[in-house]
């Protein structure tokens, strides 16, 4: 059993299996669309939002156990592990695991608990789950992932989020969670235009939360989605109770000595994330400027496209190494198979292109903000003082330990900071 499931059965909360390590959702979360679904005030239309059921067509599923069958491996000089990228080995162990183990219609059948839906906004079919907590106070909140991520990131957090007196905590700290499948990713639409960018999905998200019926709302994100953060506190601060992030990234203050005032530890921290960026920014530089060229291989290739992601999971995490220390097999196929299935490993990744030529809100974010540090964060990492000149800080959290995909890492820790933060909050 995993940490999350040690904790979950430490709290009392039932959990069963479904095949190889199908994590079972709570009953809380299970499809509820007549609860949560958005409903229409008297005198008023029903906003178009249609109920969704994952459902993988049987060819596509079996047209990548052929594919996989058929991989055409490279070459690899003996004893190098990962220091070239992915590793021969493991790649091979993983891709038989997908072709003869993995159960996708089990996974299929766990995602479907969850109530999710589907609206178009700006031309654009948006996908999101969104579960509503039994607690009518609840606070809405939006959660947001980022690449190479899926609403997968959060299966581990939305029950304690949701229903909290089920899981250790107190039925007041509750949530009512929408979870994003961002533009291009997972289950929404592919954009047809320009300039999708970040800047854009916070409009998104601005649009979407009072369609629901949600007109003050609090969001967190990680990776991209604590990018977002930013750009949604400077398009929506009027209806945003508070924001947190688990990618405390900042700037360097454009006057002055940068590091006057930053004790020694916070810049030993950013210069060690300094020290490991060259090597692991190669994949930015390509999603940022040569996105389609990378994504014929990520559309015709799965093992191609399970390379690509899966050594992100193992470096931008707290694996020591072992990826799967972290992250079962399961989990990390159950992501790469969206990416897949739906052919958005393309239109996933021109978000980066999107970003670096769309300019982005720029200025201080005045929303009461929160960010939890994770020691082996690869990219948000920045001193308080930096943040502070940038945001309305009100809480810093140095966690113990944790990496990059903090909600599917460790989601005691990231579920704690949230109702933390958002404690009395209105």
């Amino acid at each position: 059993m995993n940490a999350f499931g040690r904790w979950v059965a430490a709290a009392g909360a039932a959990v069963g299996v479904v095949g190889a390590s199908v994590l079972h959702l709570p009953d809380s979360v299970r499809l509820q669309v007549g609860v949560s679904a958005a409903a229409a005030q008297p005198g008023q239309a029903m906003p178009a939002i249609r109920p969704y059921r994952i459902n993988i067509p049987d060819a596509t599923l079996a047209d990548l156990k052929t594919r996989l069958a058929r991989t055409r491996w490279p070459t690899e000089i003996p004893n190098t592990g990962w220091d070239y990228g992915s590793n021969l080995a493991y790649m091979k162990e993983l891709v038989t695991y997908w072709q003869t183990k993995f159960d996708w219609r089990a996974q299929e059948r766990t995602l479907n608990e969850l109530p999710q839906f589907i609206t178009a906004i700006d031309g654009v079919d948006i996908h999101f789950v969104h579960v509503k907590s039994s607690n009518p106070n609840a606070m809405p909140l939006m959660l947001v992932h980022g690449w190479p991520g899926s609403i997968v990131e959060f299966t581990k957090v939305i029950g304690p989020l949701t229903e909290p007196q089920k899981f250790g905590g107190s039925a007041s700290d509750a949530f009512h969670v929408v979870a994003l499948s961002l533009p291009g990713y997972g289950f929404s639409g592919k954009p047809q235009e320009r300039a999708w960018s970040n800047k854009k999905i916070a409009s998104v998200i601005a649009q979407l939360m009072p369609r629901l019926g949600y007109t003050r709302y609090a969001a967190q994100g990680g990776d991209w989605g604590g990018i977002i953060m930013r750009q949604l506190g400077l398009t929506d601060p009027q209806h945003l109770i508070g924001l947190h992030s688990n990618l405390c990234i900042a700037s360097r203050p454009a006057t002055g000595d940068p590091w006057e005032g930053v004790p020694a530890d916070e810049r030993r921290m950013v210069e060690a994330v300094a020290n490991r960026l060259p090597t692991e920014q190669g994949y930015s530089n390509i999603q940022g400027t040569k996105p389609m060229t990378l994504g014929y291989g990520l559309a015709d290739s799965p093992v191609g496209l399970a390379a690509w992601i899966v050594e992100k999971f193992r470096t931008w995490s707290d694996s020591n190494g072992n990826v799967e220390s972290k992250f079962s097999k399961d989990e990390l196929l159950t992501n790469i198979t969206i990416y897949w299935a739906t052919e958005t490993g393309p239109s996933s990744v021109r978000l980066y292109y999107e970003n670096r030529t769309d300019p982005q809100l720029t200025g201080r974010v005045d929303v009461p903000f929160a960010c939890a540090r994770f020691p082996k964060e690869l990219f948000g990492v920045a001193p308080r003082k930096w943040i502070e000149a940038q945001y309305k800080l009100e809480r810093l959290t140095d966690m113990p330990r944790g990496g990059h995909f903090a909600a599917l890492e460790e989601p005691h820790l990231l579920v704690e900071d949230i109702r933390t933060f958002f404690r009395g909050r209105k």
